[in-house]
This record gives structure tokens, C-alpha cells and sequence, in this order.
């Protein structure tokens, strides 16, 4: 599309660059600006424009542009609004998606930027702004329909204007009432209350009182008859037939016609195609309800305004009473759009339209205008967070049948490609434990074990109370949430079940499961120590990938290999993942084109391999639908600009952000359709709503009312006490309204957490070792605190702020030697000092891991675990790091001075940074040289600045300090 100056109006200049609502209104054939303290104020004598701009996670930003007509608008205002928007969409680079609303049949989308309702006054431009006198109140009868969004319209103060199947508002002087018709939905009465709420805060200054009156009640309460008397007294309400405004558009073949000159001919297919479609030409999809004009990018300024009354005369037909006109640019289609079409592709090249844009940021630039926001923004780049507490405690089962067996510690993060496994993890919440219970399908697991794993699931989450939440995880796409549960684990080739061992007999397929003693090859992948992977893949070159560091091992023969894309820190994973598979074992480490023949020999010879990275699902900006399951047909609808308000306690909603899938089970919702859950889930994922070739091994989540995890209310602003509320929707949103307050509710008394193994799942407090465990008939698997740093941390810990769920840290003394039973808070403090001494002064070599032993053990045959442990016991103390004599210093401060002639010196001088540095100190030991008052000063310090830090800055700063 060509771009003149002469195209843009300079009410449009600037518009559009950040994230927000804009809206002119027409005046004298202009668009004149709105002050945003009258948007959601519109007069039904006047046509508007609305601009919404929204900032999508890959630093776009998406514009949607709406004109509003008034029912008493003039023709000529409403085709200028027509003509304004299109020049506004040239003003934005031409990728704006632009809607026709008119007033009593709004786009649910349009609806949603004003919530909870519209209410047009009466009056406009051409009538001076003329409208209700606000002297006098005046009784106002208002209808109100909708389950999600809700559509007011003033009806006749009048008997005749009730009726059995909606919502009414009575609007009075001192009181407000709300008339529930009999055959309403609670949801309905329960987003009208939102609507009482906006009148009473609009009209009324938030000064009046409400009432709820029930259909078919007579006059037994003083409201009740307080209403009628409003009406002349009760009389029976008469059925009514369907009126003009409800009637349902019947089925209406979807047409296309090409516009050209002003006239849209029809074109004559078999079937709707993308092919169909000119890029120098527009067309009008007519589908009854809704029509689409859709623009090709190289058509003018011109064609798209003639395309566009093509359409408004379109519309005015008789046979289109209540459509909606949608116009789209070619490349920015909407999903209901390309839905008509038999066969789309799934992407469209954009560089025109981006070259557009560059043009029109180019001619705006000249003219002094800021625009920044009419260019693609960087990507923001946010740190991925798991948004669930990662010291809880961890039990895996791994499904053999069905039957279900419970993994000792050190079996924990090994998985195989060919089982299933079941995991409940246990972690703190707000008031009470929170679970999350969930499945793990290998790549060739059966589905057999599949279904028994689902299952069995099912049956853990009902001993729950269905108050835990579930997940259905696929091998290769396990959500952040997984790797901060398990921080550290290896996939497997093969499998250990019976379902994967009959399948290969069956079969006649040799058995390929993982042996210590064969060869295989691991791809080292992950982002840092508590979210790392080894996966093991075919041990041929064509599995390299430059992007990644891998293991090798066959027999005794260790070797590492580096990408030459790889960073330190992916060479520091590798490293640890080493300890993990051949701990302890001799490797040769080769650099990526300089690797030895052997290297290849073992590999079956150099192959070409890939450089990128393995692409994983990005999280998108997340949608929410409402759903309905009949006859196993899956029924959807977006809520747009959804808050925690629109999750209903009697529904099911799927919350989709592409990465994952959320379905939210409302606490009311009927047990036979909450067992369907996952269903939906799946179900959601086959039917591909969006558009967006969905894998059906996108991982699943089922969260119940009341039990939401973090990482799922992150997407909305979240109040927990409106989950605790007593009472279906209506009863909880009238509580709501009625005191001004939410409701309180007493917190449920923490649940003790259920075991499944046969044991309990909590451990004797004496034997408790850290905050984070897996318990199984063998022992707790600690995940590497060690003991300085339970000293540390015991420094750190503040009783007041601690999760009370969480048991406080066991401090152990270090060195038992060195100290004596009295000693107990001495020997804390050295370990803090030594291990603050070590964070700050000196990094530990890579290999002096680090590792928990249970997972270290893991890949180790007993016989060498056990001979290993007694002959290196002493030798793994701590004092591998830290020399004894110091130590023994540290312990007995007092003693230390005099039998070891240490000098004390201040800070100042100890600092690395000092101008008058001491001599002859062991420099990695600088804080054993400080006195008692002076450490507790600026360990203090350092403890002061620690809390006030974000709660999951602390929780990671721990988990870095553990590694030391």
C-alpha cells in the first residue's frame, strides 16, 4: 500500500506506541481526542474510535482498532469513522485488525476493555451532550445478559419489560435492586451483581444499599415486597415469546465475494482456499453472523475505504440485522478468519508489511513525532522462573502393570524412555501443603502402562480430596516446573518394566536398555546446577550437535566432547554430569574439530551433525476459554482480557499460554465431568482451537479451586481469599458486594502429607538433614546441603518469616573433632565464617562437587559404592576445602589466639581492596583474623541486605551457596 502524508490525520500522530486504550470521538467529521477519565462513557448520539495496543512477549506490539456507532448516530459521523479507522491502520504500518461494533451488539472483545458493562447515555455532539438531568434521580430498569461478558441495555421502567429468562436491574434512589428470572444461570446472577456494583459506584458514589430478589418468591421478606410496590404490587410474569433482539441467526452458507470498484462480485469455488486470495485485491467473507474484509498488502489506501463500504452496505441488509464487519490485512489473519477456510497454511511471510510500517515510522519521524512504538521492540528478556517452591519433598513410583513401585532416592533421577512414572511432590504453601501429583511418559513407553499410570494417578489425587494438582508430562517436553522438582536427572535408553520388556520379546527387537559397562552417549543440556539433563542418544555422530557437550563412555574408555558453540557454563554442567554418570573416572576431553580417532571409531565414524539448538516450546501470551464437554464434543469460547473474577466455581476453564495447558476445575463442578479433566485437556490439544499445530505431548495441567500453584496464578492478579469463599458464584460475588469486603474464612488447618510407599512420608524430625527430601523404604535423599552450609543457613534463617511447613535446619557440627558438646554455637559460627570466606574469596575447582551422594551412587554398583565409601570417608569431610588447623582455630577462637599467636586485625585492612593491606595472613582465611564483635557487625550487614531481597532471590541465593 502506497503511504502519503496526506493519508494521515494528525489526531493519529503518535498513536499506538505503547500499551494501552485511545479513543477519539467524531466531531465535525474529525476524530477529537478522549481524555482517558471518560473512557467507557459513550453517548448514543456520536461514533467513536477505539485504539487498543497491546505488548506481546516477543516485544511486539499488536494493535486492534474498533469504531463504535451509536444508535443515533448519523449516517455521515458513522462512515467517517469507517473512513478514520482505515487511515489510523495506515498510520500504524497497516497490520491492525479493525472491528465494526455497534452499540446493543458489541464484540464480546470490545465489551471486555470496559468490564464490567457499557452503559450509553443519552445525548451526542450534534445535541450539545443533551442527556439525563442528574437533579432528579430518575428509576432506571436496566436487562443484563451474559455468562461471561455482560450486555446491559435500559429497558421500560414496566411490568412488561420482566421476564423468567434474564437478569434485571432496578435502579433506585436509595437502593438497588437485582431480579433473578427463574430460568438464569448462576454465573449470570453472578457477573449482573458485578454490573449492581458499577451503578452503585457510578451513580450513587458507592451510597446505597442492595437487594437480590428470587423469581417466584412471594412477597415473604420485606425486599421482596419492597420491589413489586415498585411495580404496583407481585403479578404472575407471563411467558414471552422471543423477541426480535434474540432471535438466532440460522445456518448461513459462508460466502466469498472480490471487491473491485466498489462492487463485490461472488467467487465460484468448491471449496474456500488461501489460494483464492489476491494480494492486490480485497474480498468480503461473508459468514452471516460475522464479515470479514480482507485487504492484500499491496492494495491502496483507496481500494481498502471502497472495500469497506462494500461492506457497510453489506450489513445493512435485511438478512444481517446483528452482523459484526471485521477488517484484516493480509498476513495478520485471525483465527476465526482462517477457521472458514478449508485448508491455510501455517505461516505467511510479513517482510512487506514490516517494510510498510518502516515507511510510515519513516514519514512520521520527519515531522517531529516520536516512533519508537511503531517499531518491533526487543524480545523481553525475563529470567524463567518455576514459580513453585523448590524445597519440598519428592516420592516417585515407576509403573510396572499395574502395579506401582516406589523408587529409592538414589533411583530417583534416573528415568528410562521405555516406563512410565508417577511422582507426588509436597511443598509449602500459603496456609497449608500443596501437592502436585503427576505422570512421566518415555518416548516408547506402552500405552498400557500409560493408562495405568493415569490411573493410578487419579486414585492418589482422590485420597487428596481432589485438592492436588495434576500433570501429564511428555519425554522432551517437560515444563521448567519439572526440572525444579528434580533439579538433576538422566533419561535413559530402554526401559526396566514388563510392558517394555513383552513388547520387545513380541517384537523380536534386541533389548537396547542403558548398561554401565556398554557404550552410550549423553547430550549435557540445562540452564545451571539446579536444572540440569543428561540425555542419552544413539552413539552415532549424526547425534552431535554443536550447541551442546556430550559424554561418551564405552567400558572404562570416558570421553567429554564441547560444541564449539557451547558456553562455560554449558561446560560446567557437563562436568557435573560427569560426577553423575562415571564419577570418579579418568576422561578425555576433546574440543569440537579436534577430536581423536578413537572418538569417531566409537561413534561408527564422522558424520555431519546439526549446530542449533533443539527449539522448546516458548510460552506465549496466555488465553483463556471457557468449556463445555457433551457427548464427548468439546465446546470453547475466549474470555478476553480475563481476570480471576471470570474463573466460576460450577465451570471448567483451560488456561493455554502454548508451552502448557491449564484446565482450572471449579469447586462446584460435577464429579463426573471433574473426572474428565484431562480429558478436555487433551481434547483441547487434538482440536487445535488456535490454530497453532499444537503437539499433543504438551504438558497438562489440572488445578483445583482453592489449591491454584504459583506458576499457575501468575497469569492473573491473584487474590487467594476469593477461593476460599463459601458458596456457589452468586452467593460469593453478593457476600462481595453487599460488605465491601471479601469474605473471611477460616484457613484450613495444614493436611499431613499422605504416603504412598507404605511408610509415612515424614521423616523423624531428628533425622531430618534439609528442607529439601525424597523419602523412601531406604533413606532420605538429601539434595547437597551440606553441613557448612546448614550453619550458614542457620544464620540466615528468621523464625518469623520461615515457612512453618518447612523444618528448620538441623546445624551439625562440621568437624566433630574440633569442638566439644558446649561448643555447639561456636562451631556454627566458624562454618558460616569459613564458608563465607570461601563464597567470597576463593571458587572451589569445578570437580569438588557438589554432588549429592545418593545420585552420585546412583550410576555405581554397590560393591564399588560401598568400598568407596570406607576407604574415602575421612577423606570427604570437609576438610578436603578447609585446613584442620585453622578449623580448630575457628572452634576455639579464644584458645586459638594464644596456642596459635593469630593477630586480630580491623577490616579495613583486611579487605582485598585496602590501601594499607596486612602481610603475611593466609589470604583465604581472611575472616579468621577479625574479632567476634567486628564478624557479627558485617555478617549483620550482609544478613540485613539478604532479607531484603525478593523471597525467591533468597531461596536461590541458598541453593548457589549450597554448591560451595
Amino acid at each position: 500500500m502506497a503511504v502519503s502524508m496526506r493519508d494521515l490525520d494528525p489526531a493519529f500522530q503518535g498513536a499506538g506506541q505503547k500499551a494501552g486504550i485511545e479513543i477519539w470521538r467524531i466531531e465535525n467529521f474529525q476524530p477529537v481526542p478522549i481524555p482517558k477519565s471518560s473512557h467507557g462513557k459513550f453517548f448514543t448520539g456520536d461514533s467513536y474510535v477505539i485504539l487498543v495496543t497491546t505488548a506481546l512477549k516477543n516485544g511486539a506490539l499488536r494493535h486492534d482498532i474498533h469504531y463504535w456507532l451509536g444508535k443515533a448516530t448519523s449516517q455521515d459521523e458513522a462512515g467517517t469513522a469507517a473512513i478514520k479507522t482505515v487511515e489510523l491502520d495506515a498510520a500504524l504500518g497497516g497490520r491492525a485488525v479493525q472491528y465494526r461494533e455497534v452499540q446493543g451488539h458489541e464484540t464480546e472483545r470490545f465489551l471486555s476493555y470496559f468490564k464490567p458493562c457499557i452503559i450509553p447515555q443519552e445525548g451526542g455532539v450534534a445535541s450539545g451532550f443533551k442527556h439525563a438531568e442528574v437533579e432528579e434521580h430518575k428509576i432506571r430498569l436496566f436487562v443484563c445478559q451474559g455468562k461471561h461478558i455482560v450486555r446491559v441495555k435500559e429497558v421500560p421502567f414496566a411490568r412488561s419489560s420482566l421476564s423468567h429468562d434474564d437478569i434485571f436491574v432496578l435502579d433506585t434512589k436509595s437502593k438497588i435492586f437485582q431480579f433473578n428470572g427463574s430460568n438464569s444461570s448462576i454465573q449470570e446472577r453472578a457477573k449482573a451483581l458485578e454490573v449492581v456494583q458499577y451503578i452503585k459506584d457510578t451513580y450513587h458514589d458507592g451510597k446505597c444499599d442492595i437487594a437480590a430478589i428470587e423469581d417466584g418468591r412471594l412477597m415473604a421478606d420485606a425486599e421482596t415486597g419492597e420491589f413489586w410496590s415498585f411495580f404496583g404490587g407481585f403479578a404472575p410474569l407471563p411467558r414471552k415469546a422471543a423477541g426480535e433482539d434474540n432471535k438466532a441467526i440460522g445456518s448461513y452458507a459462508t460466502k466469498l465475494l472480490c471487491v473491485e470498484k466498489g462492487k463485490a462480485e461472488p467467487v465460484e469455488a468448491e471449496a474456500l482456499t488461501r489460494e483464492l486470495l489476491n494480494t492486490s485485491k480485497c474480498y468480503l467473507l461473508d459468514s452471516g453472523s460475522e464479515m470479514f474484509v480482507w485487504m492484500g498488502r499491496t492494495t491502496s489506501l483507496d481500494d481498502r475505504k471502497s472495500a469497506s463500504a462494500a461492506a457497510e452496505e453489506l450489513a445493512s441488509t435485511p438478512d444481517h440485522p446483528q452482523s459484526h464487519i471485521i477488517r484484516l490485512i493480509e498476513g495478520f489473519e485471525t483465527v476465526v478468519f482462517r477457521s472458514k477456510f478449508a485448508s491455510w497454511p501455517q505461516a505467511t511471510d510479513v517482510a512487506v508489511s514490516e517494510d510498510g510500517r518502516s515507511k510510515v515510522a519513516a514519514l512520521l519521524k520527519r515531522q517531529g513525532v516520536n516512533v519508537k512504538g511503531l517499531m518491533k521492540a526487543a524480545p523481553v528478556k525475563e529470567e524463567i522462573q518455576p514459580y513453585i517452591d523448590c524445597t519440598g519433598n519428592l516420592q516417585v513410583w515407576r509403573v510396572n502393570g499395574q502395579e506401582k513401585i516406589l523408587l529409592s532416592s538414589s533411583d530417583q533421577s534416573r528415568l528410562y524412555s521405555g516406563d512410565c512414572y508417577i511422582f507426588q511432590y509436597s511443598y509449602s504453601g500459603e496456609d497449608k501443603e500443596e501437592y502436585l501429583i503427576g505422570t512421566w511418559f518415555g518416548k516408547k513407553s506402552m500405552e498400557e502402562e500409560r493408562n495405568s499410570a493415569i490411573l493410578q494417578a487419579n486414585k492418589m489425587i482422590e485420597s487428596l480430596k481432589f485438592l492436588a494438582s495434576q500433570a501429564r508430562i511428555y519425554e522432551g517436553k517437560e515444563p521448567i516446573q519439572f526440572f525444579a522438582i528434580f533439579q538433576s536427572f538422566i533419561i535413559l535408553k530402554g526401559g526396566l518394566g514388563d510392558g517394555y520388556k513383552s513388547y520387545l520379546a513380541e517384537k523380536e527387537i534386541p533389548d537396547d536398555t542403558y548398561k554401565e559397562d556398554g557404550t552410550a552417549l549423553f547430550r549435557i543440556q540445562g540452564t545451571g546446577p539446579d536444572n540440569m539433563q543428561a540425555i542419552q542418544v544413539e552413539a552415532v555422530s549424526s547425534s552431535l550437535n554443536s550447541s551442546y557437550g556430550y559424554i561418551l563412555h564405552s567400558g572404562p574408555t570416558v570421553f567429554t566432547w564441547y560444541g564449539n558453540l557451547t558456553t562455560s557454563e554449558d561446560q560446567e554442567l557437563l562436568l557435573r554430569q560427569l560426577d553423575f554418570i562415571k564419577p570418579n573416572a579418568q576422561c578425555k576431553t576433546h574440543k569440537e574439530g579436534a577430536e581423536s580417532d578413537q572418538f569417531w571409531e566409537l561413534l561408527g565414524g564422522k558424520s555431519e551433525y546439526r549446530s542449533q539448538k533443539i527449539a522448546r516450546n516458548a510460552e506465549s501470551d496466555p488465553h483463556l476459554f471457557s468449556c463445555t464437554l457433551s457427548k464427548g464434543d468439546l465446546k470453547v469460547m475466549e474470555i478476553y482480557n480475563f481476570t480471576q473474577d471470570d474463573l466460576m466455581t460450577e465451570d471448567i476453564f483451560i488456561l493455554y499460554c502454548h508451552s502448557e495447558v491449564y484446565i482450572w476445575v471449579g469447586q462446584q463442578v460435577d464429579s463426573k465431568m471433574r473426572a474428565h479433566a484431562l480429558t478436555i485437556g487433551e481434547k483441547f490439544l487434538e482440536h487445535d482451537f488456535l490454530l497453532e499445530k499444537l503437539s499433543p505431548d504438551t504438558p497438562i495441567y489440572v488445578i483445583a479451586e482453592g489449591s491454584e500453584p504459583p506458576f499457575f496464578t501468575r497469569f492473573f492478579t491473584w487474590d487467594p481469599a476469593k477461593s476460599a469463599l463459601h458458596g456457589n458464584s452468586f452467593q460469593r460475588k453478593l457476600t462481595m458486594v453487599k460488605h465491601g469486603v471479601t469474605q473471611i474464612v477460616d484457613k484450613p488447618k495444614r493436611r499431613t502429607p499422605v504416603s504412598y510407599g507404605g511408610r509415612s512420608s515424614v521423616p523423624d524430625k531428628s533425622s531430618q538433614r534439609s528442607r529439601s527430601m525424597s523419602f523412601s523404604p531406604e533413606r532420605v535423599r538429601v539434595r547437597g546441603r551440606s553441613p557448612a552450609f546448614n550453619a550458614l543457613a542457620a544464620n540466615f534463617e528468621n523464625p518469623s518469616t520461615r515457612n512453618q511447613s518447612t523444618p528448620p535446619p538441623l546445624v551439625r557440627k562440621p568437624y566433630p573433632k574440633s569442638g566439644t558438646p558446649d561448643s555447639g554455637n561456636v562451631a556454627a559460627k566458624s562454618s558460616a565464617i569459613s564458608t563465607l570466606g570461601a563464597t567470597f574469596e576463593k571458587s572451589p575447582p569445578v570437580r569438588q562437587v557438589i554432588i549429592p551422594r545418593s545420585i552420585k551412587a546412583s550410576l555405581k554398583s554397590p560393591e564399588v559404592t560401598k568400598t568407596a565409601s570406607n576407604s574415602n570417608s575421612k577423606e570427604n569431610s570437609m576438610s578436603n576445602r578447609i585446613d584442620a588447623p585453622s578449623i580448630q582455630e575457628d572452634v576455639k577462637e579464644g584458645e586459638a589466639e594464644d596456642e596459635a599467636g593469630l593477630t586480630l586485625y580491623p577490616y579495613e585492612r583486611l579487605k582485598t581492596t585496602s590501601t594499607d593491606p596486612v602481610t603475611d595472613i593466609d589470604v583465604t582465611k581472611r575472616e579468621t583474623y577479625l574479632s567476634s564483635t567486628e564478624f557479627k557487625e558485617k555478617f549483620g550487614m550482609i544478613k540485613e541486605a539478604f532479607y531484603k531481597l525478593p523471597k525467591w532471590r533468597q531461596n536461590k541465593l541458598k541453593m548457589a551457596l549450597l554448591l560451595f
